[in-house]
This record gives structure tokens, C-alpha cells and sequence, in this order.
């Protein structure tokens, strides 16, 4: 019986105090064999943590984003893995979870799932940019994916090889939710019990979320000209 090849892959921003941690929870996963970190032009040293634990690592020269590392990532594993799986380079001892988000994919129960997290007692904003990201997906495909946001999804490479055109910055998920959806793939969304760095209600949050906000919008409203 043939083995399913499986990758991860991890973009990270200056994340060198957290990087370590989430590649060795990886590391126990019962499926994943290759992970590959994107190191999306940080300044500190992300790419060094990952490579001394034995790694692959992708530097990228500038910061790009989110979208354009992944996209840098996906064309070095997707003619050599049957699923691959994203996760953000911050979750630490909880990215094992991940073996949850690829489980209905080897039972051939969805063609992607995405991680659903628990609600957290710390408060961060008013709710304005997912509610967005859930309406915009909703307006384009009439489903309801409640998780529209979240970067922890799993994928069989065939529905990645579909997407023609991933946004490099915030809109990264929702778009690519909207693709697949319109595409006709089955998404499944799957509790996990993630949980990662989450900006509170300070300026630096505030500015973080309003970033969020006008660039999934803008990711909204060119998916609405091209229709």
C-alpha cells in the first residue's frame, strides 16, 4: 500500500522566539513528512531556528507576504506531495494538531479542510473583519464558512493546482476559500485546539486588524470585477 506524501508548509515573519516550538510539535505529527518554512524576509533570525532543527528553509529577500510566500512554497512541493497542509509559524506546542485537519482528507471525506479554533476569553476587536471575511465568501458562493479567516487548512494538491491566482497579503485565505468553493471542492471545517499570538485592543492591534480589514476588501471588490 502506497504512502500518502504530505508537506507542510510555514510562513513566518520574525518569528525566531516561536518558530523552534511549532516546528517540533510538527515534527509529531503521525502524517507529515516534509515541512518547508518560508522565511518571508524577516529581520531576525527566523530561518536560522528552523534550519538548526533540520529543516528545509526558504529565505525570501524582502517581506512579501503572507500570499506570496505561500505561493513561493507551493510551487516547490505541489508536483511532489498528495496533500499539503498550511500552518502559521506561531502556533508552537499546538501545531500537532494539524494530523486533525488531514485526517477527512485521507478518508477522501473533503478536498480541504480548514481549522476552526475555540473562542478566546482575551478580547481583540469588535468581530468587523470576520464578519467581513464570512459575508464576502457567503456573497460569492452562498456557503457559510464561519472560519473564513483561518490560515491552519489542509489541501489535496489537485485543488491547489486549480487556484490560478493567490493574493500576496491579508486577502490570502478568503480568496483562496472563494476559488475553491466556486471550483466545486467540499471544504470541511474541524475544531482544533490551536491557538497562536492574537493582537489585542491596543493601537498596534487596531492598526493590524484596519491593515486586515481594507485588504480583504480590496480582495473582495477585484474578485467582484472580474466576475
Amino acid at each position: 500500500m502506497s504512502v500518502t506524501r504530505i508537506a507542510t508548509l510555514i510562513p513566518a515573519y520574525n518569528e525566531e522566539k516561536r518558530i523552534a516550538n511549532t516546528i517540533k510539535s510538527v515534527k509529531e505529527s503521525k502524517y507529515i513528512q516534509n515541512i518547508l518554512v518560508i522565511d518571508d524576509g524577516s529581520t531576525d533570525m527566523t530561518w536560522q531556528r528552523a534550519r538548526e532543527l533540520g529543516v528545509e528553509v526558504l529565505r525570501l529577500n524582502q517581506n512579501k507576504g503572507k500570499g506570496y510566500a505561500l505561493s513561493c512554497g507551493i510551487q516547490k512541493v505541489i508536483n511532489d506531495n498528495e496533500i499539503i497542509v498550511f500552518l502559521d509559524g506561531d502556533l508552537g506546542s499546538t501545531a500537532k494538531e494539524a494530523d486533525k485537519l488531514i485526517t477527512p482528507i485521507l478518508n477522501n471525506e473533503c478536498d480541504v479542510t480548514i481549522g476552526k479554533f475555540k473562542i478566546t476569553k482575551k478580547k481583540g476587536g469588535f468581530g468587523l473583519v470576520k464578519l467581513l471575511a464570512r459575508k464576502g465568501v457567503k456573497s460569492f458562493t452562498n456557503c457559510e464558512i464561519e472560519s473564513s479567516l483561518s490560515g491552519q487548512r489542509a489541501f489535496k494538491s489537485e485543488v491547489l493546482k486549480k487556484i490560478e491566482k493567490i493574493p500576496s497579503n491579508y486577502g490570502v485565505e478568503v480568496s483562496m476559500t472563494i476559488d475553491i468553493l466556486r471550483a466545486g471542492y467540499f471544504i470541511r471545517e474541524i475544531d482544533v485546539d490551536m491557538n497562536h499570538r492574537e493582537t489585542g485592543r491596543d493601537i498596534k492591534g487596531f492598526i493590524h486588524r484596519g491593515k486586515q480589514f481594507y485588504q480583504i476588501l480590496l480582495t473582495l471588490a477585484e474578485k467582484s470585477l472580474r466576475c
